[in-house]
């Protein structure tokens, strides 16, 4: 494929401080430049739909609202040739597979993204994938000792609901952020907990810790 000479990129974490350092350290090299900033996942889908000149986008997997890896499937499915990569603090392989299933060209730890990211990028855009060495570890083991990966459970709006049930939103706050009714919520929070065979919220923010929806 064809690299352009400078790639713009969409950057999404929560915090700021966290978006000014990988800014500088994204805009210091000569053939990339941070075009967008979003704060959430569900900001990093508007902006990555809204701007068709954007060339990739770098999400942070855990954020508000909508996580990096919900926005990551959201962008892959809608807008397939804008490139991704994730951002965790986290070396979790639950994080890793999750990340590589919505689509993502490789995953960045931020303890080495001053070292890790501009490479990833250039990565990413050459069409190669860019993984920290034990993830490649984690992959080949998993490869050797796993049958099929079995599918999600959870319908994309049930992963939903399940990561705000584990911020602790009420029936009625879920209704209102989705922009659905208390008895739609109802029903797919009594999905969820018979899909999962759970009883309650603790174990439901249990799972989504483990699916990586929300920080531990």
């Amino acid at each position: 494929m064809t690299v352009p000479l400078k790639t713009r990129i969409l950057l999404a974490d929560d915090h700021v401080l966290v978006r000014h350092g990988l800014r500088m350290v994204l805009n210091a090299a000569p053939d990339l430049e941070v075009s967008a900033e979003a704060g959430d996942g569900a900001e990093a889908v508007e902006l990555g739909l809204r701007d068709a000149e954007l060339h990739l986008a770098v999400l942070d997997v855990a954020m508000p609202r909508m996580t990096g890896l919900q926005a990551a499937a959201e962008l892959s499915r809608r807008r397939p040739d804008l490139k991704l990569l994730m951002l965790s603090m986290h070396e979790s392989e639950q994080y890793l597979y999750e990340a590589l299933k919505a689509g993502a060209s490789g995953y960045v730890l931020k303890t080495a993204a001053d070292r890790d990211l501009v490479e990833a990028v250039r990565a990413a855009m050459r069409g190669e994938p860019f993984l920290y060495p034990a993830a490649v570890t984690a992959l080949i083991r998993d490869y050797l000792a796993r049958d099929e990966t079995p599918d999600d459970p959870l319908t994309p709006r049930e992963l939903q609901v399940l990561k705000l049930i584990a911020e602790a939103y009420t029936s009625d706050g879920i209704a209102q952020e989705l922009s659905l009714s208390r008895r739609t919520v109802d029903r797919h929070r009594e999905n969820i907990l018979a899909k999962l065979g759970m009883r309650d919220r603790v174990e439901l923010t249990r799972y989504a810790i483990r699916r990586g929806l929300v920080d531990p």
